[in-house]
């Protein structure tokens, strides 16, 4: 009986020296992948990135606007004073060339209507997302990154290739009208033609592009060298011994 109890206390004590080796080597594990996992971005460039940001969105805000509005409130009032003398003039010609502009004008406002790039709110939502602590800084800078990729692909959708057919298509009609509606020279729809492709391209070329070259900017700055960064706080492991035992401490 007394061999029994010296060889289960001897198996014991075995298992027990074997679970807590196992303990600590899973604890040094972990401690490892974390280090390993994570290249965590230091606080104090963490904020300059959002305020890099911030301020992209701040100044591409007011130059959308003064964009958006500007064109908009041309063609709307290109529109209402082609329409008036369309109204009052009594001459054939004048009253075709009215119409004809603005019905033309007409579009145009209602091209920024539908335009990819219209006055947004990315900066006030950025602004209003609290930075108070080490994790809402990160989660902050995450949606700003994502908001500045967003203003960037708009710019750059909005000069692409599909909005100059657009415009020529409609201008390209408006040439034809003129010369074969109107039944004027082939001269008169190339003119049509010309000087309102010259009105519509540079409309396209005065589009804001501050958000598509700061987000190039930024990514040549800050993220093309960046490997394995992680959004997510750090998590470290601490084995701590006590009377009695051993314990995990985990801090975020």
């Amino acid at each position: 009986m007394g061999n029994q109890l010296s060889v289960l206390t001897l198996m014991r004590g075995k298992t027990d020296r074997l679970f807590w080796t196992i303990l600590i080597l899973l604890i040094f594990s972990f401690q490892c992948a974390t280090l390993r996992a994570q290249n965590v971005i230091p606080d104090s460039l963490i904020t300059a990135r959002i305020q890099f940001i911030k301020n992209t969105l701040e100044h591409d805000k007011a130059n959308t606007n003064l964009w958006w509005y500007g064109w908009l409130g041309a063609y709307s009032a290109a529109t209402i004073g082609q329409g008036a003398v369309y109204f009052t003039s009594n001459e054939k010609r004048t009253r075709q060339d009215m119409a004809l502009g603005a019905a033309t004008t007409l579009l145009g406002a209602a091209g920024q209507l539908i335009s990819p790039i219209i006055p947004d709110r990315e900066s006030i939502q950025l602004n209003s997302i609290s930075e108070a602590t080490g994790i809402e800084r990160l989660n902050k800078l995450a949606i700003a990154e994502k908001l500045l990729e967003e203003c960037a692909l708009r710019e750059k959708l909005a000069r692409s290739w599909k909005t100059h057919a657009m415009c020529s298509a409609v201008n390209l009609g408006g040439g034809l009208i003129t010369w074969f509606g109107f039944n004027r020279s082939v001269w008169a729809g190339v003119g049509y033609f010309a000087l309102n492709t010259a009105i519509t391209e540079t409309q396209i070329l005065t589009q804001p592009t501050l958000a598509r070259r700061n987000y190039k900017k930024y990514r040549q700055k800050y993220l093309e060298n960046e490997e394995g960064v992680s959004y997510l706080p750090k998590v470290n492991w601490y084995l701590e011994a006590y009377p009695g035992g051993l314990g995990i401490r985990v801090v975020f």
